[in-house]
C-alpha cells in the first residue's frame, strides 16, 4: 500500500512483471498499458513504460504507440517520440499522420518536414491527411522549394479537389509572397469556404495588397459567409493602414457582438489599431481587458506605445511584463528597442540590451539589427559598429542598418565602405541601400560616385522607386547640378507632392526664384495639393517687401488648408514678414503660437537683428530664456552683433563654452567678427587658432577682420598660409584678398592675385571680375580694369558702377558719362548707386551742367535722391562756383542737413571768396553744433581770405572764449614693402 501511494507507476510495473503472461495478456495488455501511459509524470516514467513495450513486442501497436506519442509531446520530450518512430522499419501511414500532426501542431516544422522526407525515403504513402500539415509546415518555414514540390505530388496522386489540401496550398502560396496562385486555386475551387477566403485575406494583408483584401472580404459577405475571428484579425490591421479607423471600430464593434472581443487572438491587432489613431487610452483599456495576457498580448501594447512616440510607458511596460513571469521573444525586443532611440539617457537602451543577451535574444539577427540602429540614432557608432561585426549572419537589412547608421551620424565615408563591402558579401543593395548611400553622396558631395550609383539603380530598374528618385534628386541639387535635377525630375514615372517639393528646395536654394515660381504653377496645374513642407520652401521666394502680397497669399492659404497650428510654417511666415520689412505682422503671428520651438525664437530675433534693432534681440531673448527654451548657436549668432560692449560679446562667449556651442564653426566666426568690432584683435587670432583649419570660413573670418582693422599685409599672409596647408579658396577668400590688395595699392600684387584667378578660374564669377576692376581702377591702371569689363559677358549694374566709378577716380567725367549712356542704351537700369557713382564722377570733373542733367534723369528712372545724392550734387555745384544754387539746395532739401554737407559748402565758400553765403552756412553749423571746433577755423579763413580781420579776430576770440580746440592733424608713413610678410 506504501509503495502505491509513493509512485503509482512504479506499482503498476511491479503487477505486470508478477502476473503470469498469458492471463494478463489475454485479457488486460492494452487496457493497462493504456493506464501507465497516463500515469506517466516524467520522462523516466516514458522511458520505463516504452522498454516495457518493446520487451513484450508492442512497439508496433497502432493504439499504445500513438497514446505514447501523445504523452511525450504532452510532457515535451519530443525526442523520446522521434527516436521511438525511427525505430519503425515501415511506419504505416496511420503513425505517419499522427507524429506529423503532433509535430505541427506544438510548432515544430522542421522536424516536420525532417520526418515527412524520412517517411517518403522509406515507401510511405500520403493522403489528405498528410499533405495539409506538411504544406502549413512548409508555410512556416518559408520553404517554397518543398512546397512546389508537395504541389507536384498533390496532383500526381490525385488529392488536388480536396478542399482542405486546396486551402493550404492557397494559404501556402499568399504567404510566401505569390498571391496570384492563391487567387488561381481559390478560384479553381467549385465551392470555396470562409477557412478558404481567410487564407487569402491573410495573403493579400501580409502582402500590403489592401485593396485586394478588402475586395475579398467583400466577396465573404457576397457569397453569404460569416466572418470569424481569423477574418477579423487579418482585416483590421488592413484598416489600419487603411486609415479607415471608422471602419475599424465598426469591426470591434462586430467583435463584442459574436463575443470575439476578449480573445488575446484578436486584441492586438485591436490595439495596433487605436495605436495608429494615436487613442492611447483605448488600447490600453484593450490590453487590461484580457485576463490572462499572453506574449504577443504584451508585445502589441509595448509596440503602440513605441508606434505613438511614448517611450516611458513602453519601457514601464516592459518592466511590468518582466514582473509577471512572461518571458520576452523576438518580437519583444524588436518592438521595444526603438524606443530607447527617443528616451533621453542611454542607459535605458544599454539595460534592454542586458535584457536581450540574458534571454538569449541578443544575438538573433533581427534583434542585432535594431540594436545598432537603436545605438546609432543615439550617436555610438563605435557600438553599432561592434554589434555588426559580431553579427555571426548578416542580412540585407543588417547591411541597410549599419549603411545608414554611417550615414545618419555623418561619418559618409564608412557608408561608403560598408557599401563596397556589402556587394563583396554577396547582398546585392536594394532601394533602401540606395537612397542610403546616394544621402552621404550628397554630403560628400562626390559627383562621379553619385552618377555610378545612379546608373546602378538604373540597371537594377530602382529608378521607379519614388524614395530612390527624390534621393538622387537631392544629390544632384548638393552638386549645384540644376539642370540634371530637371532632367531626372521630368523622367519620373510618378511624382507626388515629395518631389515637387524637392525640386522648389533645389530651385530655392540655388537663388533661383523665378523657376521655383514656374515649377510651384506647374504643380498647382497637375491638381496635386499643397502641403506645408511646399508653402515652406516656397516661402524664401517673397522675401522682398515688393512680393509680400503674393506672401500674404500663401499665408491666407495655410490658413484655409488648416495648416495655421503647424509651428514651422509659422516660422517660416515669421520670416517671410520680417524679411519683408512688416515687423508687426511678424511680431503678431510670433506672439500667437501656443507652444514656440528654439526655432520660433530664432525667427523672430534673426527679423530684428536684420533690421538691425539690437535692442529688441537683447529683450527677445531675455524672454526666451524665462520661457525656459535652451538657446543654440543660431540664437547666439543672433546675439552677438546686439552686443553693446566687450562685456556683454564676453558673456556671450562664456555661455558657448559652457553649453558646448563653442566647437560650431559659424559660431567661432561670428565671434571673431564681434571682438573685431571692439578692436581686441589678440582674442580674433586665438579663436582663429582653436578652430578647424580646414574649413575655409574660419580663414576669410580672420582675413575679413585684419582687412577690417586697415591690417591688409597681414590677410595676405594668411591667405598665403591657407594656400600652404593645402586648402582650396572659395569666393569670399578671393573678395577678400582682393580688398586687401586694394588697401595695400600695389599694382605689382594686383597682377599677381589676378594672374591666380584667371587660373583658378574665378575670374568667370561676375562678383569677383567686378572686385578685379575696381582694384585695378584704384591702382591707377584704369585701362586694365576697362579690358576687364569688356571682356565681361554677364554684366550686373555693379559692373557698370564699378567701371563708371573708377572712371571718376582718374577724373575722367566724360568717359563715366559715355559709359552711363552706354549703360542706358544696352538696357540695364541704373540703380541709386550707379548714380551715386556718376555724380561723383561729374564732382571730380567739375561737369556741373551733366550732374544737373544726371541728377534730374533719377526722376524718370523712378528713383529717389538718398542724402548721398544731394550731397554729391552739392558738391559739384560748390566746387564749380555755384554757390547760390547750391545754397537753394540746401534750403530745399527734405530732410535736415548734414554737418559734412554744410562744411563742403562752407570751403567753397572761403574758395571763392563768398562772404555772405559763409557767414549764414556758419550759422547754421554753429547750430548744429556749438562745439565743433572745425566750423569756427572755416569761417575764420572765409574772413581772413577776403581782408575783413576783425570779424576774423571775433571768430578766434570766440574759440577761445568756449575753449574748442583744432583736432590736430597726423600724417601716415608706408614703407617701401608692399605687405607685411610676419604670420600674425
Amino acid at each position: 500500500m506504501a509503495l502505491r501511494s509513493l509512485c503509482p507507476i512504479r506499482y503498476h510495473l511491479s503487477r505486470i512483471s508478477c502476473l503470469r503472461y498469458k492471463h494478463f495478456w489475454a485479457s488486460t495488455r492494452t487496457f493497462n498499458f493504456l493506464r501507465l501511459l497516463k500515469l506517466c509524470r516524467a520522462e523516466e516514467d516514458l522511458k520505463q513504460v516504452y522498454s516495457l513495450l518493446v520487451v513484450h513486442g508492442l512497439n508496433g501497436d497502432e493504439l499504445l504507440l500513438g497514446e505514447f506519442f501523445r504523452s511525450c509531446f504532452h510532457l515535451g520530450t519530443t525526442y523520446l517520440a522521434l527516436s521511438a518512430f525511427r525505430r519503425i522499419e515501415k511506419p504505416r501511414l496511420g503513425f505517419q499522420n499522427l507524429m506529423i500532426r503532433c509535430l505541427c501542431q506544438y510548432g515544430l516544422h522542421d522536424d516536420v518536414l525532417r520526418l515527412y522526407l524520412h517517411c517518403r525515403s522509406l515507401g510511405c504513402p500520403s493522403d489528405d491527411f498528410t499533405f495539409p500539415s506538411v504544406i502549413k509546415a512548409c508555410t512556416a518555414l518559408g520553404d517554397s522549394r518543398t512546397g512546389k514540390e508537395l504541389h507536384c505530388l498533390v496532383l500526381r496522386t490525385g488529392f488536388e479537389r480536396n478542399l482542405v489540401i486546396q486551402t493550404a496550398l492557397a494559404d501556402f502560396y499568399a504567404k510566401s509572397g505569390r498571391i496570384r496562385s492563391a487567387r488561381y486555386l481559390i478560384d479553381r475551387m467549385p465551392e470555396p469556404d470562409l477557412v478558404s477566403w481567410n487564407a487569402l485575406i491573410s495573403g493579400y494583408s501580409l502582402n500590403g495588397l489592401d485593396w485586394e483584401a478588402v475586395e475579398a472580404f467583400r466577396r465573404i459577405f457576397v457569397m453569404g459567409l460569416k466572418p470569424n475571428l481569423s477574418t477579423l484579425a487579418s482585416m483590421i490591421p488592413v484598416c489600419t493602414r487603411l486609415g479607415w479607423i471608422e471602419v475599424g471600430k465598426s469591426l470591434h464593434g462586430f467583435a463584442v457582438k459574436c463575443g470575439y472581443s476578449m480573445i488575446a487572438f484578436l486584441v492586438p491587432a485591436l490595439i495596433s489599431m487605436y495605436a495608429g489613431d494615436m487613442d492611447s487610452c483605448m488600447s490600453r483599456n484593450l490590453f487590461d481587458s484580457v485576463p490572462q495576457k499572453n506574449t504577443t498580448v504584451w508585445n502589441a501594447m509595448i509596440s503602440a506605445y513605441t508606434q505613438m512616440e511614448m517611450p516611458k510607458e513602453a519601457f514601464v511596460m516592459f518592466l511590468s511584463m518582466l514582473r509577471s513571469d512572461i518571458q520576452p521573444n523576438l518580437i519583444t525586443f524588436i518592438s521595444i528597442i526603438p524606443s530607447c532611440a527617443n528616451l533621453s539617457s542611454l542607459s535605458y537602451g544599454e539595460s534592454i540590451h542586458a535584457s536581450a543577451i540574458r534571454h538569449g535574444s541578443a544575438n538573433q539577427v533581427p534583434v542585432s539589427t535594431v540594436l545598432l540602429s537603436m545605438y546609432a540614432k543615439r550617436g555610438d557608432v563605435v557600438s553599432a559598429s561592434y554589434i555588426f561585426s559580431q553579427m555571426p549572419n548578416r542580412n540585407r537589412l543588417s547591411w541597410n542598418s549599419m549603411i545608414s547608421g554611417y550615414v545618419y551620424n555623418g561619418v559618409w565615408e564608412f557608408g561608403l565602405d560598408a557599401f563596397s563591402e556589402m556587394q563583396f558579401e554577396g547582398f546585392n543593395p536594394d532601394e533602401v541601400s540606395i537612397v542610403s548611400i546616394t544621402s552621404a553622396c550628397s554630403k560628400l558631395e562626390a559627383l562621379l560616385l553619385g552618377k555610378s550609383i545612379h546608373a546602378f539603380s538604373l540597371r537594377k530598374g530602382y529608378e521607379s522607386n519614388l524614395n530612390v528618385s527624390n534621393a538622387l534628386l537631392a544629390f544632384y541639387a548638393s552638386c549645384q547640378k540644376l539642370s540634371s535635377c530637371f532632367k531626372l525630375f521630368y523622367k519620373m514615372p510618378i511624382k507626388t507632392t515629395v518631389s515637387w517639393n524637392t525640386l522648389i528646395s533645389i530651385c530655392i536654394h540655388n537663388r533661383e526664384m523665378e523657376t521655383a515660381a514656374t515649377v510651384l504653377h506647374q504643380m498647382q496645374k497637375q491638381g496635386l495639393e499643397l502641403d506645408p513642407v511646399t508653402l515652406i520652401s516656397i516661402l524664401p521666394i517673397f522675401s522682398d517687401r515688393k512680393f509680400m502680397g503674393q506672401g500674404m497669399a500663401f499665408h491666407c492659404y495655410s490658413v484655409k488648408s488648416g495648416f495655421s497650428e503647424d509651428v514651422s510654417l509659422i516660422n517660416a511666415l515669421v520670416s517671410m514678414y520680417c524679411n519683408c520689412g512688416d515687423l508687426d505682422a511678424g511680431t503678431l503671428l510670433f506672439e500667437v503660437v501656443p507652444e514656440k520651438s528654439v526655432v520660433s525664437w530664432n525667427s523672430m530675433m534673426t527679423g530684428f537683428r536684420y533690421h538691425s534693432l539690437y535692442e529688441e534681440v537683447m529683450v527677445l531673448f531675455g524672454r526666451m530664456i524665462r520661457d525656459r527654451k535652451r538657446p543654440n548657436h543660431i540664437t547666439l549668432l543672433n546675439l552677438l552683433p546686439a552686443c553693446y560692449n566687450r562685456l556683454q560679446g564676453k558673456s556671450v562667449h562664456a555661455f558657448a563654452i559652457r553649453t558646448g556651442i563653442i566647437r560650431e564653426t559659424p559660431f567661432l566666426t561670428s565671434l571673431i567678427i564681434m571682438y573685431a568690432r571692439f578692436d581686441d584683435i589678440r582674442f580674433c587670432r586665438m579663436l582663429f587658432q582653436m578652430g578647424e583649419k580646414e574649413d575655409t570660413s574660419m580663414w576669410n573670418s580672420i582675413m575679413s577682420v585684419h582687412i577690417q582693422t586697415k591690417n591688409a599685409s597681414k590677410a595676405i599672409v594668411y591667405f598665403s598660409n591657407l594656400l600652404q596647408m593645402g586648402l582650396e579658396p572659395d569666393n569670399l577668400t578671393v573678395l577678400s584678398l582682393v580688398s586687401a590688395c586694394v588697401q595695400v595699392n600695389s599694382l605689382k600684387l594686383a597682377n599677381s592675385v589676378m594672374a591666380y584667378l584667371i587660373c583658378k578660374g574665378f575670374d568667370k564669377e561676375v562678383t569677383i571680375s567686378n572686385a578685379l576692376i575696381d582694384l585695378y581702377a584704384r591702382c591707377g591702371n584704369i585701362s586694365t580694369a576697362r579690358k576687364l569689363f569688356d571682356r565681361l559677358t554677364g554684366k550686373d549694374d555693379v559692373s557698370w558702377s564699378v567701371m563708371i566709378n573708377g572712371y571718376g577716380l582718374h577724373g575722367d567725367g566724360k568717359a563715366a558719362l559715355d559709359l552711363f549712356m552706354a549703360m542706358e542704351l544696352s538696357g540695364m537700369k541704373p540703380d541709386g548707386i550707379t548714380f551715386l557713382t556718376i555724380l561723383s564722377a561729374c564732382s571730380h570733373s567739375g561737369l556741373a551742367d551733366e550732374g544737373r542733367r544726371v541728377f534730374h534723369s533719377m526722376a524718370e528712372h523712378r528713383i529717389s535722391p538718398r542724402p548721398e545724392h544731394y550731397a554729391c550734387l552739392v558738391d559739384l555745384l560748390a566746387r564749380t562756383g555755384n554757390l547760390m544754387e547750391a545754397y537753394e539746395i540746401v534750403k530745399g532739401l527734405p530732410f535736415k542737413p548734414s554737418t559734412s554737407l554744410l562744411e563742403a559748402l562752407l570751403g567753397a565758400c572761403s574758395i571763392y571768396g563768398n562772404v555772405e553765403l559763409g557767414e549764414k552756412i556758419g550759422r547754421k553749423l554753429f547750430d548744429l553744433e556749438p562745439e565743433n571746433s572745425r566750423a569756427y577755423v572755416m569761417l575764420h579763413n572765409v574772413y581772413a581770405g577776403a581782408g575783413r580781420w576783425t570779424d576774423a579776430e571775433k571768430v578766434r576770440s570766440e574759440i577761445e572764449k568756449r575753449r574748442l580746440r583744432k583736432i590736430p592733424g597726423f600724417s601716415l608713413f608706408l614703407g617701401d614693402e608692399p605687405y607685411d610678410k610676419e604670420f600674425g
